[in-house]
């Protein structure tokens, strides 16, 4: 089958949830199809960053665009101008003239079967009247995540603007969703509410897997009261769930043994987390690594405390691969065919999620049968083969229910 995938970003560096997932699934599809992966260049991209493609497609198309840097003045001028537009910001901020005319000259010009829209920002370059049948590739619910950034926020001129921009995304969503010939999302819950909000009927899932020789403890050293955190800090929901965990619930675990400590790993942290940590000598903010697994396999537990968010958190089938246990709010492990008290702890308010931390840092052989079990199950039934699998049975659907129309 040749398929045009198409894409914000490069792949490389593998640092994030969506890259992580588009990456293992294409590289098990493009073994056995024609990958053409279209999709912008930023100025900022390394060489190695094209030349890797190779590893995940046969064919790579660029079209180059700088992003705009947050916290500078135009920035700010694009937020203000949003406010008169239609469309969320975030789907905005992508629109190419550029792109929209690649698209159309790929579709014109060879002989795609199907066309992958992988996360909802390429849909704003796609046409919605083309002959070649499309399939969006839904990482999450866009809507329910700012929509949620609304509920938690307390600063009055920020609420307002979440609340503008989750009525945006919502139809802007809706509408996307609906003019393509299938949607996949990454959890049953997703695709439910996907179903029911947006009036979908081709709306499938696939599961989420994990490279389960790669995340393997090594059995290293184990820190006795060391907690640890993985994400990309320029996602808000991430940024939130540190904060929050931070000044809500880690002065109560403090209040039980002032010796834990917690180390954030991941790319971009934000001023507000940089200035918490040099407040706090128990905060340890690491920045972008080449590796998280020494981190987590050092730590005695693991933290996913987030509020905001949608589809699957990679980061929890990572950690449970390592054996660790996993200490999460219901939204962090939403859509995780997981079991609260079996493969990992459940904790939702401030002084319940720090008792679930306490138990897992004083109950070694209770944590250790949580990590044991979590690694079983990821084992089992998540590799990254199943995952693409499904989805490519997704898109043979749509390219011969299409074909059976036009016979028709």
């Amino acid at each position: 089958m040749r398929i045009l995938w198409l894409k914000s970003e490069l792949l490389h560096p593998v640092d994030k949830g969506g890259k992580i997932r588009t990456y293992q699934m294409l590289k098990q599809i493009n073994r056995v199809h024609d990958v053409t992966y279209l999709t912008f260049l930023d100025p900022k991209d390394s060489p190695e960053s094209t030349q890797r493609a190779a590893e995940y497609c046969q064919r790579l198309a660029l079209i180059p665009r700088s992003e705009t840097q947050k916290n500078g003045v135009h920035f700010y001028s694009d937020l203000a101008l949003n406010l008169g537009s239609k469309l969320p910001y975030a789907i905005q901020k992508y629109r190419s003239t550029e792109m929209r005319q690649a698209v159309e000259r790929e579709l014109s010009e060879r002989n795609h079967d199907v066309v992958v829209c992988d996360f909802l920002v390429p849909s704003i370059n796609l046409a919605r009247d083309r002959r070649c049948p499309a399939v969006l590739f839904q990482h999450n619910v866009e809507s329910m995540i700012w929509r949620r950034h609304y509920e938690v926020q307390t600063n009055k001129i920020k609420k307002a603007f979440f609340r503008s921009q989750w009525q945006k995304m919502y139809w802007y969503e809706r509408e996307a969703c609906q003019s393509f010939d299938a949607v996949v999302a990454v959890s049953r819950d997703d695709r439910e509410q996907m179903r029911n909000e947006f009036g979908l009927t081709q709306v499938y899932d696939v599961p989420t897997g994990v490279d389960t020789e790669f995340f393997r403890s090594t059995r290293a050293a184990r820190e006795p009261f060391e907690l640890v955190f993985t994400g990309s800090m320029d996602w808000m929901p991430n940024e939130d769930a540190i904060i929050y965990f931070i000044e809500k619930i880690m002065p109560r675990i403090a209040d039980w043994n002032p010796q834990v400590t917690l180390t954030v790993v991941g790319r971009s942290p934000g001023k507000d987390l940089k200035a918490l940590a040099e407040s706090n000598a128990q905060i340890k903010i690491t920045g972008r690594v080449d590796d998280v697994r020494p981190y987590i396999d050092k730590a005695s537990a693991y933290i996913v405390p987030m509020r905001v968010g949608g589809g699957t958190r990679l980061k929890i089938y990572e950690a449970m691969a390592m054996g660790k246990p996993v200490i999460s709010t219901t939204v962090g492990a939403e859509g995780l065919p997981v079991r609260d008290g079996r493969e990992l702890l459940i904790a939702d308010q401030p002084e319940d999620f720090a008792q679930a931390v306490i138990r897992a840092l004083s109950d070694l052989p209770f944590a250790a049968k949580i990590g044991e079990q979590a690694r079983t199950l990821v084992c089992e039934q998540f590799g990254w083969e199943r995952a693409a699998q499904a989805f490519m049975q997704v898109c043979e659907k749509v390219v011969n229910r299409r074909a059976s129309k036009r016979a028709a």
